[in-house]
């Protein structure tokens, strides 16, 4: 699902709303979701999943090109965690 597709579901499941009020809506989500983690705060949504954030050590990675050795530094990655319920509905038969 692209941005566009979660827009017009939402939009579709709520009719009340004017499109640049569900756009606000998505946007305010996103923001508050990638300022937390930022932040090093976690989020969590109860029945679908929680977002962290999680250090990643300074490594030697390899140019795939060259086959050269390159220092990779030390980054901060966001990290999703599945909740019970999507993992059970993913593996639904």
């Amino acid at each position: 699902m692209i941005r566009s597709e979660l827009l017009a579901a939402i939009a579709e499941g709520n009719p009340e709303l004017r499109a640049e009020e569900v756009e606000q809506v998505v946007d305010i989500f996103f923001e508050e979701i990638s300022e937390r983690l930022s932040e090093g705060g976690r989020v969590e949504l109860r029945g679908f999943g929680a977002f962290s954030v999680r250090d990643r050590q300074a490594r030697q990675g390899r140019n795939p090109r060259t086959g050269e050795l390159v220092d990779v530094p030390a980054k901060r990655v966001p990290y999703f965690k599945p909740g019970k319920e999507i993992r059970e509905r993913l593996n639904e038969n």
